[in-house]
């Protein structure tokens, strides 16, 4: 017996036309993130970000944090009271720091933060919840910790003792002082915090897609932002910024970053294809990424402060060599810094390894991935889109041993 195939019958329903990578589709209304890909902006609940970073001068995480949790920015004593909630959840749990001092040191930071993550829920007394007020506790917890898990996974595959967070600092002092073991100094300190707030948020991005399809289940907390890092770990999501980084110090100068990169997008190989450059463009951004416009000054006054502006001149370089670029049929890219561009050369000279450059990218978007699964939660719909089927019909089963 043949297997044979056939055309749907006249009974089965046609699919909606399908979009690749759901590009247009609006998946649910939020109240969070409104993106303008066109003019360049990005809005956290009603505040521009570029109000947010040169006007949010202390604690300036922190309270993004309660704009995004609370729909509001916080009063002093409401950011008083939410430092309180964040120090107070700031140490691990010891089961925590025993499975991150068991994993081999080879492991991926992201896979150490992901398996961190889902530890700490065992010991979480709300985790089994999704009411509001749980949820907001659960929130402010994983956003203490995420630094503590990247910082003490770091220390702890080099051999060295993790360093106990001191609950006086904010996030992201805390953080390089827990990577490094001494208290940062003030301009590190200022330029991490707002690297944090650019971080936060972005809409329906893939990891919060992610962090949202999990909540959508009425899964926890936990399993939810469990899911947005495991997505984030993509090299066409959070991995972008090490990719960056990589690229610079293959250039090592100026002069040779330009002809690497030239070679990269016009080989002169016609045997050798194309090669996208890290850090340039985005699904969205149809004009320059408005994060990258704040993380470009960061660099540039990080490598000044450094005395090395060697990455951040080689970053420069290139830019209007990408924007040059030509497609295959001859058309102008028009290709603009995205996030991960600069931001690759801030954390290099910060000190922070490369391979902790997504995982940073976590502590941030933390915040935002939390704010997600809260607004879901609260008015939750299980999240279940249609495939646009393209297999065969009428297929018959046939003998096992007739078969091709």
């Amino acid at each position: 017996m043949t297997q044979t195939a056939s055309l749907p019958s006249q009974t089965e329903v046609a699919p909606a036309p399908s979009r690749s990578g759901m590009e247009g589709v609006v998946a649910a209304p939020s109240d969070v993130c409104f993106i303008d890909g066109t003019a360049g902006r990005l809005v956290y609940r009603g505040y521009e970000i570029g109000d947010l970073v040169d006007n949010l001068t202390q604690l300036a995480f922190e309270q993004v944090c309660s704009l995004l949790w609370d729909k509001k920015l916080p009063n002093r004593a409401e950011l008083e009271r939410l430092r309180g909630e964040l120090s107070s959840s700031v140490h691990l749990p010891p089961h925590t720091l025993a499975i991150l001092a068991a994993l081999p040191t080879e492991t991926s930071p992201m896979d150490a933060l992901r398996t961190g993550v889902s530890s700490l829920s065992s010991k979480d007394p709300d985790h089994k919840s999704t009411d509001p007020a749980a949820n907001r506790r659960m929130a402010a917890r994983l956003t203490a910790r995420l630094p503590a898990i990247v910082a003490a996974f770091h220390r702890l595959r080099n051999g060295q003792k993790p360093i106990d967070p001191d609950p006086s600092l904010s996030t992201a002092a805390n953080f390089l002082y827990m990577l490094k073991g001494s208290k940062p100094h003030d301009t590190l300190v200022r330029v991490m915090d707002a690297a944090l707030v650019l971080h936060a948020e972005h809409g329906f991005n893939a990891s919060t897609f992610a962090a949202r399809v999990t909540a959508a289940t009425l899964a926890d907390m936990y399993a939810a932002i469990t899911s947005a890092i495991g997505a984030l770990k993509g090299p066409l999501h959070g991995g972008a910024n090490e990719a960056v980084m990589q690229l610079l110090l293959q250039c090592g100068t100026p002069d040779n970053a330009e002809r690497l990169i030239r070679e990269m997008i016009a080989p002169t190989d016609p045997s050798k294809p194309r090669q996208k450059v890290p850090g340039f463009g985005h699904r969205v951004y149809k004009t320059l990424d408005p994060r990258a416009a704040f993380l470009q000054r960061m660099s540039k006054q990080l490598g000044q402060a450094a005395g090395n502006s060697q990455w951040y001149e080689i970053s420069e370089r290139l830019i209007p060599i990408v924007k040059e670029a030509r497609g295959s049929n001859g058309q102008l890219l028009n290709l603009n810094p995205n996030v991960d561009y600069f931001s690759a050369s801030a954390y290099y000279t910060m000190g922070i390894p490369i391979d902790l450059f997504t995982p940073v990218f976590a502590i941030a978007r933390v915040a935002g991935w939390t704010a997600h699964v809260m607004e879901q939660h609260a008015n939750n719909r299980i999240i279940r889109p249609q495939d646009d089927y393209r297999g065969p019909f009428g297929m018959k089963v046939g003998p096992i041993d007739q078969r091709p």
